[in-house]
């Protein structure tokens, strides 16, 4: 087997987008960016998977749960690029024991949590299969040129992240309190991530899904760098384990010049202090001087096997 990493890297070398072509931004972001001709704005894409006994259980999440998170896992990766939303299509695979009123739960906390972010559901495809699969697309827009983008970190930066983490980690783990409603419950930061563009012009922003100790390597592997951090603020009751590597967190990691004056929070979330950016190629992570393992969820999780 070889890691998710890889095989996004092979598809990158193949996926080589042409000169000239409208798609200005492909493979290793949290969005891919079109830009229509004539158009002020800039359209943003993303598309994920949520798949039974992978990101959630029929027996411990309901309907709306995997409805709400299901969508929810899209917006983040508009509001790690500053968009906002406008648009959805979801494809689903129904297995026998989703019943109708299984199905009407699903589709109605899905499209109540697309509205409240401003998105409309605009279509998709139902299949039938042996589990459940969705797939989200969302399309969001930004002003042209200006979307939030990995690669803008530099050494000397500050890095920053929004709310306390490892909750949704824990959550999973206890299934019970306030650490469950986390993980059933989150919120796409869409609002901190267009005062990020708009006000603190952040020099580089994505969501973290699968934990900070692999998301941060991507940052920075993007924009050719390392990074040492410190404790992240923790959710009540989580270990530092959970707020390391926990994933399903969908807040914000970013960075900015250290002259800027970010805030204490924003929108209402609390924004901390993570650690800096430093020089280094090879993405190398530290914490508290330390070096930092990606032990964050990977759907390969394997040997460093190259594709050919």
């Amino acid at each position: 087997m070889r890691s998710e990493r890889q095989i996004t890297d092979w598809l990158r070398s193949k996926a080589i987008v042409p000169p000239g072509s409208r798609v200005v931004l492909g493979i290793g972001d949290d969005c891919a960016i079109y830009r229509p001709k004539g158009s002020a704005e800039d359209l943003l894409f993303t598309t994920d998977l949520f798949l039974e006994d992978i990101h959630f259980r029929r027996t411990t999440h309901t309907a709306a749960d995997v409805g709400r998170v299901a969508m929810c896992r899209s917006l983040s990766d508009i509001a790690a690029m500053g968009g906002e939303p406008r648009f959805a299509l979801v494809s689903l695979c129904i297995p026998a024991w989703a019943d109708d009123i299984w199905v009407r739960k699903f589709f109605t906390s899905l499209t109540a949590t697309a509205t409240k972010a401003g998105a409309v559901l605009a279509g998709g495809d139902l299949s039938h299969g042996p589990t459940l699969a969705c797939d989200v697309m969302v399309c969001g827009a930004v002003p042209k040129g200006k979307a939030l983008r990995r690669d803008g970190a530099r050494p000397g930066h500050i890095l920053y992240g929004t709310g306390r983490l490892g909750g949704s980690a824990l959550g999973l783990e206890t299934g019970k309190g306030r650490a469950w409603r986390r993980h059933t419950h989150p919120e796409p930061r869409l609002e901190v991530g267009r005062y990020l563009r708009e006000t603190l012009k952040a020099s580089s922003c994505m969501d973290l899904s699968d934990g900070i100790s692999l998301d941060l390597k991507r940052l920075c592997l993007a924009s050719g760098v390392s990074a040492e951090i410190t404790d992240p603020p923790l959710f009540p009751g989580a270990t530092l384990h959970h707020g390391l590597h926990g994933g399903e967190e969908y807040e914000l990691l970013f960075t900015a010049p250290p002259r800027t004056t970010v805030p204490a929070t924003i929108a209402g979330v609390p924004i901390s202090q993570l650690g800096v950016i430093v020089p280094g190629e090879a993405a190398t992570l530290t914490h508290c001087g330390r070096p930092l393992p990606s032990l964050a969820y990977d759907h390969f999780a394997s040997a460093e096997t190259p594709m050919k």
